[in-house]
């Protein structure tokens, strides 16, 4: 378990590291040829100096290759979870959660994600998040006390599914 919170691994479910394969995809092979038509097209303009539309297109480079290099990393690195979490007693990577927040009725329902996915928003959270770290490793029933930017809230652990 302690393996999960190693915060420099990538956690990623099927479905997430779909999408990074995806995205990877569509930035090779479809944004890569868009952005050299467009710096060949800024160089036959002559003068590179004045030339908006190269400084643009060379700043885009960059931002491009430098997330090309992350996301070949990411899923290099990546650990797939299991669909398997979901049956687990207790928290896992991949689990999804039901909590109820002290003194509130309304159930939340997240699913613990790696960073690289997490997308709170959409019921993803992350395992390095506090939420996350606090529910890791608990059992329906539990109480895990997480400090939030509106002070110590407690949440109890309704359903692991």
């Amino acid at each position: 378990m302690e393996q999960h919170q190693d915060s420099n691994k990538v956690f990623l479910t099927a479905e997430g590291a779909q999408k990074l394969r995806d995205e990877l995809a569509y930035l090779r092979d479809v944004k890569r040829p868009e952005l050299a038509a467009r710096l060949r097209a800024a160089i036959q303009q002559g003068d590179l100096s004045e030339n908006a539309d190269y400084t643009a297109a060379k700043e885009e480079q960059g931002f491009l290759e430098g997330r090309i290099l992350a996301l070949e990393r990411m899923l290099a690195e990546a650990i797939i979870l299991p669909d398997e979490a979901a049956s687990s007693d207790e928290v896992r990577m991949g689990s999804r959660v039901t909590v109820i927040e002290e003194g509130f009725g309304d159930e939340e329902t997240f699913q613990l994600v790696g960073a690289a996915e997490a997308d709170p928003m959409n019921g993803k959270i992350s395992n390095v998040s506090p939420l996350g770290q606090a529910l890791l490793g608990k059992r329906v029933g539990a109480r895990v006390r997480v400090m939030t930017p509106n002070g110590p809230t407690v949440f109890k652990l309704v359903r692991i599914e």
